[in-house]
């Protein structure tokens, strides 16, 4: 079964090739992707243990970084690599996180050849995967490297839990494999169970994304204010992790309120850096001022596109109301709790799918779901005409999000029990 997937893996890879070097995620460090590291890719390796975390994206990383102080705290003298999938989720590490990590590599490919080569390099007591990232050739040499695996945030849809199976009766299942899976919620540690998880090793932790989400102010705060073009004690509108045809109707809002608030101003954070230019053609057929804030919005515009990776976390702080993304399209959604988490009122459309866990925890705590661009309207002028309000919901928002953070102590206590004494033995 195994030999079937090495098999495929490579025939996948041989087609898809083309498609990899060409696509604007994954087009670079194609060395590391297979497994081959240059002089200084890697961190020489100390007396404590290698902790190897993995996250597709920057988003993903984002989530795991509140892990850190924690495994650190547990695991004394350890070295944290990261790896990822995406140029952001690299580009994330090298920048925003490298004060904090000891390492950042390329994933690679999940073949044979490859993964054993990034696991003899790195040679890692703990691979911690992260969400769905169930590489079965990558989870294999891990294994025969000496390494534990554990699954942190895990989730498994209940929409593809038939195709999971269908898949581990052909390849076999790599979650056998595992040493524990420290999943986000009860439903879904019965569904890794019911995959084939030993019970023993399947436990409920939470979230860790969410620890990361409340926060107050920071020095930087005032550098990106600054950078963004914007006032002290300006109104704020921060549209945060937009998809192509929701700018439209967001300006269409954003001109309906300037009529009664000449001073609001309108931040619109795309999913996607490289649309900024689109965006900003779109304002200004609108009548609208904008500037970027890459060139640190001389324009002083009415609306700033943030065309940078890595500040929508620190831009919410200066919002005075949120709206999220991805959510009048059917993107199904983007992350709703991370401006709760800073304690702002928060606003997302019907399409919300892939974050329902989310809305039905802050929708009437801090958060509002609106059908289309007029209730948008309507909630955002009752809001804007009470201050009061808006800071009761920014509060009661905050709270929410406060009330299940907790997930990476949990996570790096868990870890723990993997080793006698706490900590991998000395290689």
């Amino acid at each position: 079964m195994r030999l079937l997937y090495i098999l495929a893996t490579y025939v996948l890879f041989a087609l898809l090739f083309p498609v990899l070097l060409l696509h604007r995620k994954t087009r670079h460090g194609l060395k590391e992707r297979l497994g081959f590291y240059g002089p200084g890719s890697l961190p020489t390796r100390g007396d404590g243990p290698v902790l190897w975390l993995h996250g597709a994206s920057a988003g993903d990383l984002l989530a795991l970084s509140p892990m850190f102080g924690p495994l650190r705290a547990r695991f004394p003298g350890c070295q944290l690599i990261l790896s990822t999938m995406t140029d952001s989720g690299y580009a994330m590490a090298k920048g925003r996180l490298a004060k904090d990590i000891d390492g950042v590599v390329y994933v690679p490919y999940d073949l044979w050849g490859a993964t054993r080569r990034a696991v003899k390099a790195i040679r890692p007591d703990v691979l911690v995967l992260e969400y769905t990232e169930i590489w079965p050739n990558l989870i294999r040499a891990a294994k025969r490297g000496g390494a534990r695996v554990v699954m942190t945030n895990g989730r498994f849809s209940p929409k593809n839990l038939e195709k999971y199976r269908r898949l581990f009766k052909l390849i076999g299942n790599p979650l056998h494999d595992l040493d524990l899976l420290l999943m986000r919620q009860d439903e879904e540690a019965e569904r890794a169970k019911s995959l084939g998880a030993h019970p023993e090793w399947v436990k409920v932790t939470g979230n860790t994304k969410f620890d990361s989400l409340a926060g107050g102010p920071a020095r930087e705060d005032e550098t990106l204010r600054s950078a963004l073009g914007l006032e002290p004690g300006a109104r704020v509108w921060i549209a945060g992790s937009t998809h192509e045809g929701e700018e439209e109707v967001l300006l269409g809002v954003y001109r309906r309120l300037l009529e009664q608030w000449p001073d609001l101003r309108l931040v619109i954070a795309p999913r996607y850096v490289d649309r900024a230019a689109r965006i900003v053609a779109v304002a200004q057929e609108q009548g609208l001022t904008v500037g970027l804030r890459s060139k640190g919005n001389p324009e002083r515009g009415q609306v700033v596109v943030l065309d940078t990776i890595g500040e929508l976390s620190r831009a919410y702080r200066l919002a005075t109301v949120v709206f999220v993304g991805g959510s009048f399209t059917k993107r199904g959604g983007q992350n709703i709790l991370e401006p709760a988490g800073q304690g702002k009122p928060v606003l997302y459309g019907p399409h919300m799918d892939n974050f329902r866990d989310s809305v039905e925890l802050l929708t009437g705590h801090g958060g509002v779901q609106v059908r289309d661009g007029e209730a948008l309207y309507a909630t955002l002028a009752e809001w804007l005409a009470s201050p009061e309000k808006l800071a009761s919901l920014g509060a009661q928002a905050q709270v929410t999000v406060q009330r299940i953070s907790g997930a990476s102590e949990r996570n790096a206590e868990a870890m723990t029990t993997l080793f006698p004494h706490g900590r991998p033995d000395p290689r």
